[in-house]
């Protein structure tokens, strides 16, 4: 027994096999505890529906607990150590402070998972609704969330180590008008997402015209907004344009206009210029795809190669592919209606009279003998 004690007495420097020993099982038990939780959280998932608030949380604090109990037998064998032993100045403080930052990390990772699990259950649930609000809310919230939760982290890590962070903010607050103005376009892009969400001026899937950019919103963040265009290109527009921009948001159109011209050729007669204008109106009163509140056709211009007739009214659909159907069927629905009054849909014409010759239909007047 002697032997024994002589032995794990056995010095190595300030260190004795003893407490090597119990340094080895410390950081042994935190590994194999840190395994063992690993297991049974993977079992706990197997066993959870995904999509669920406990699935959620479990998933969230799986990692961190696993890392917390190897943390924890760091510490513990790092505490078994004899550090008054050491010259080293404060190794037991240090040690103290930091295993509280590490702490304190593997504290933050949690709450960023959290927030990132408890978002991700947010957006599945507002998929699920039709207001488009929610979807565009919850990355905001959720990268707002993580940026405080980290810079709060990273202020009290600091503090336990001993830095001066009252004297960190201040020198911060003297150098602010500088930091602001290199970053004016960072919070001019902050105050745009700001409007965004305060006028609501679109939602996601809308389909919206902002300058010369077309397209449909996929995703608002807090600095830019997405846009994917008819040509399924990807735009990113910073937020800063949605203040000083006109945004034309065409998903909020309660009908859509019709406005054409249609031309007819000079050879019409006034009565059949009447009856065209009347066979029009009838194919718009008659046809319930159309608003009947308030259309207008009338004969209003003499044009330089037709007598044109002016078309306004408003489908009742704001669906592109079907607001271009109803064109069409009013189209064809003109023509036939043309055809029937044996008028004819004019085209760019332009008469040419040759100087000494007399034109064709010219009154009696006008006949003189032309010179040889």
């Amino acid at each position: 027994m002697d032997a024994v004690n002589e032995a794990l007495a056995f010095s190595l420097g300030p260190i004795t096999v003893l407490d090597l020993i119990q340094v080895t099982v410390a950081i042994t038990v935190g590994w194999f505890a840190g395994r063992i939780a690993r297991r049974l959280f993977a079992r706990a998932l197997r066993a959870l529906s995904k999509g669920t608030l406990r699935y959620a949380a479990v998933q969230a604090s799986s990692s961190p607990t696993v890392w917390a109990l190897r943390l924890g037998g760091l510490w513990a064998a790092l505490k078994m150590l004899p550090l008054s032993r050491w010259e080293v100045a404060d190794f037991p403080t240090l040690v103290d402070d930091l295993y509280q930052a590490a702490t304190i990390a593997l504290a933050t990772w949690l709450g960023v998972r959290v927030i990132g699990e408890a978002t991700g259950l947010w957006a599945r649930r507002a998929r699920g609704t039709a207001d488009t609000f929610d979807d565009q809310l919850v990355p905001i919230v959720r990268k707002t969330a993580k940026v405080a939760l980290v810079i709060v982290a990273a202020v009290m890590i600091m503090q336990n180590l001993g830095y001066p962070v009252g004297s960190l903010l201040a020198g911060l607050g003297i150098g602010g008008a500088a930091l602001a103005f290199a970053s004016k376009d960072t919070i001019a892009n902050f105050f745009g997402s700001i409007v965004i969400f305060v006028d609501r001026p679109f939602q996601i899937g809308d389909w919206v015209e902002i300058g010369s950019v077309e397209g449909t919103v996929e995703e608002v963040d807090i600095r830019t907004t997405r846009i994917r265009t008819f040509a399924n290109s990807l735009i990113t527009v910073p937020n800063s344009q949605m203040t000083v921009t006109a945004i034309q948001n065409w998903s909020r159109m309660q009908k859509r206009r019709i406005k054409l011209d249609v031309g007819v050729s000079y050879d019409a007669s006034a009565e059949q210029m009447r009856k065209a204008v009347e066979a029009i109106r009838t194919i718009i009163g008659n046809d319930d795809r159309f608003h009947h509140d308030f259309y207008l056709v009338n004969f209003h211009e003499l044009g330089e190669s037709s007598l044109n007739i002016f078309c306004y009214f408003f489908t009742v659909t704001t669906n592109w592919a079907e607001y271009m159907e109803i064109r069409q069927d009013f189209l064809l629905a003109v023509m036939e209606a043309l055809a029937e009054l044996d008028l004819q849909i004019a085209f760019p014409t332009r008469t040419v009279h040759v100087v000494g010759e007399v034109p064709p239909g010219s009154p009696a007047s006008m006949l003189r003998q032309t010179p040889r």
